[in-house]
């Protein structure tokens, strides 16, 4: 007889040995995931809303609003209102999973097998982490940033420290790098250069700001506009490296937090873009596993029907008549998916033969699975994969709604295959970063008269910024780069539609 895993709700540092070698046997025999080594952690509630404040991050450095969501997470925590989640992983090398020291024997194999195989077989093999993170190199390089943080405090002030680190957060959303080509950076030896190349780019700033008119003259400058944005390099979406290169006033300190700020961007950069995927993975990965271990005997009916409690409760989906509905709960569409992946590749209907000749009836489920895991994101992933079978499931429909049409709201897809291909594209449309996110950019500088720097914001189907919060956003901007900052909105045939100018606020002075 097959030796089970634990008794009861108990659990102890052996046990939870135990488990992770249970689940890694499955991950890698059953399965064939190719993980990161894994680092479990177990800590406390506290811990765990603190991880929750520093957007799950250890090592971070210290900042007023982590400890504003502290203090958010932990009153409605106690009051009931809300839940912790079961852990929390890290996109590093090893692969840390912080695990709740309230859970459950049963509980702790379930994020086991979620976190430390699931998401990380993920992290480890999706294209987007490969192309845009260093999981050797994060935690050394949040060890560096929070010392650098803590010694600019201590040297010129938190004040000033966190003025800067606001201005920066603020920013953290248009800091990132959007697209491939770029070198992949190497926080290791990023960490190594920090001190190097403050005299190289003093040497360059001094030599572009050289140029400019130290009188009142409003004349152009005898420089051009291409030798301008040549100097400058505009356009530049990455309003973080921008300003870290180019502000006139900023200090090389100033200059290094926006470099820290704009790294971890680029760090969570790939997360926004594979939310629906990532917990898809996981929680099919850990249903696997599960099942795995109940067909084994190594885990009771009663573990297995405590973890299908909660299976259910992670995959539940609101109807959309339903007043708890507000939207797609990625892990309920992303498991969903996955399974139906699964029926297509092992038992095909006519329709999924003629939507998905490549991968109906191949009988490769975890072959076609983990080159999807590797290949696609949530936008390519829903415009690729989500059948026609489970948009009737999930009883999907497309509303049109246009303020200048007087017809007001009407259904706009319905389940036929025009209305399926349009319910699809629309949906994944929802998780496509270049659709959802503002195109802002940087696209001049007047270096010959008040050095106004300029920018423009491309609006897709009249979706343009909100007032209250672009206002707030570009005080911000101006305050880093310390002249009048001019933010443009037009359409796709260049036509102004609104322009929001700031100024920067006076530094105040130092007590």
């Amino acid at each position: 007889m097959t030796e089970r895993l634990f008794e009861g709700a108990d659990w102890d540092f052996h046990t939870l040995q135990r488990i992770t070698d249970a689940c890694e046997e499955v991950a890698k025999n059953d399965l064939g995931l190719d993980v990161y080594p894994n680092q479990i952690e177990v800590i406390t509630a506290e811990q765990m809303l603190d991880a929750y404040s520093s957007v799950g991050m250890p090592l971070f450095y210290k900042h007023w609003s982590f400890g504003k969501q502290f203090a958010y997470h932990e009153a409605s925590y106690r009051k009931g209102l809300m839940g912790l989640a079961y852990e929390i992983v890290i996109n590093s090398s090893p692969c840390i999973s912080y695990l709740m020291e309230e859970n459950t024997a049963t509980m702790q194999t379930l994020v086991i097998a979620h976190a430390a195989f699931g998401h990380n077989h993920f992290f480890k093999n999706n294209y987007l982490f490969k192309q845009w993170t260093d999981a050797d190199g994060i935690l050394d390089y949040l060890d560096f940033a929070k010392n650098y943080v803590m010694q600019c405090e201590e040297r010129y002030g938190r004040v000033e420290v966190e003025r800067t680190l606001d201005a920066a957060h603020a920013l953290m959303s248009h800091g990132i790098d959007r697209y491939p080509g770029k070198k992949k950076l190497d926080l290791r030896e990023e960490e190594k250069r920090a001190g190097r190349r403050r005299q190289h780019e003093e040497e360059v700033f001094n030599d572009l700001w050289r140029t400019v008119p130290k009188g009142a003259s409003k004349t152009r400058s005898a420089i051009s506009l291409e030798r301008r944005r040549k100097l400058l390099g505009l356009p530049q979406e990455n309003l973080l490296y921008f300003l870290e290169k180019s502000a006139p006033r900023l200090a090389p300190w100033q200059r290094e937090l926006l470099r820290i700020v704009r790294h971890i961007a680029q760090y969570f950069y790939p997360q926004s873009q594979t939310k629906v995927m990532n917990e898809g993975t996981a929680t099919y990965v850990h249903y696997r596993i599960m099942t795995k271990l109940h067909q084994q005997g190594r885990i009771t009916d009663g573990n297995f029907l405590e973890f299908l409690g909660s299976h259910t409760n992670v995959v539940f989906q609101p109807e959309f008549d339903d007043p708890r509905f507000s939207g797609f709960n990625p892990y309920a569409l992303g498991f969903a998916m996955m399974q139906d992946i699964e029926r297509i590749v092992t038992s095909p209907e006519d329709e999924d033969r003629e939507w998905f000749p490549d991968i109906a009836g191949k009988n490769d489920v975890m072959g076609v699975l983990r080159d999807v895991w590797a290949n696609y994101r949530d936008e390519s992933f829903i415009a690729q994969f989500l059948s026609p079978k489970l948009m009737r499931q999930l009883r999907m429909f497309h509303l049109h709604d246009d303020p200048e049409e007087r017809a007001g709201i009407r259904v706009d897809a319905i389940h036929d295959e025009r209305g399926f291909r349009r319910v699809r594209r629309e949906l994944a449309r929802q998780h496509d970063v270049g659709y959802i996110d503002a195109n802002i950019e940087v696209v001049d500088v007047d270096l010959s008269g008040d050095r106004r720097l300029i920018l423009h914001h491309h609006v897709i189907k009249g979706s343009q910024l909100n007032e209250t919060d672009a206002k707030r956003v570009l005080q911000h901007l101006a305050d880093l780069w310390t002249y009048d900052v001019s933010l443009i909105e037009v359409d796709a045939s260049d036509k102004v539609l609104r322009e929001y100018v700031v100024s920067p606020r006076p530094i105040p002075a130092a007590a």
